[in-house]
């Protein structure tokens, strides 16, 4: 069995690169700085699906992803979060809050309409992302 990223994250996200366990996924939505991890496991929907090794890893993961967002975004706080009720393959958001930001301080999920990144802007974010990344 082979993994295969759910459609819908396909749909709304950019790719900026792999870390061991997960790819790093950018959510196309410039309203919010928003990573998405995705484990390249087959068939895992729940934390306690992944081995005792890949559920460390997964948390190794988010901890760079966050250092990544705290120096890429310098939010005031990042909020991490898994909840795979719509889409049930295991992913974990970590996303850059500002308390200036349209959703703050609820959550960012259903708030307003997602503003897709203009072209020339994705195109740095991802190159600065993927060089933090890197170096993490």
């Amino acid at each position: 069995m082979t993994f295969q990223l759910d459609s819908r994250l396909d749909g709304d996200t950019i790719p900026i690169g792999d870390l061991p366990l997960s790819s790093v996924l950018l959510l196309n939505d410039a309203r919010f700085p928003w990573f998405v991890l995705v484990p390249r496991v087959p068939d895992v929907s729940e934390f306690t699906d992944l081995t005792d090794e890949q559920a460390v890893q997964l948390m190794d993961e988010i901890r760079i992803a966050t250092r990544v967002m705290m120096e890429l975004s310098k939010p005031d706080k990042v909020n991490v979060g898994a909840l795979g009720n719509i889409v049930t393959q295991l992913h974990v958001h970590v996303i850059g809050r500002y308390r200036s930001d349209p959703a703050w301080p609820g959550p960012v999920w259903g708030h307003g309409t997602k503003t897709p990144y203009p072209a020339h802007a994705v195109t740095a974010l991802i190159e600065r992302a993927s060089a933090l990344f890197a170096a993490a």
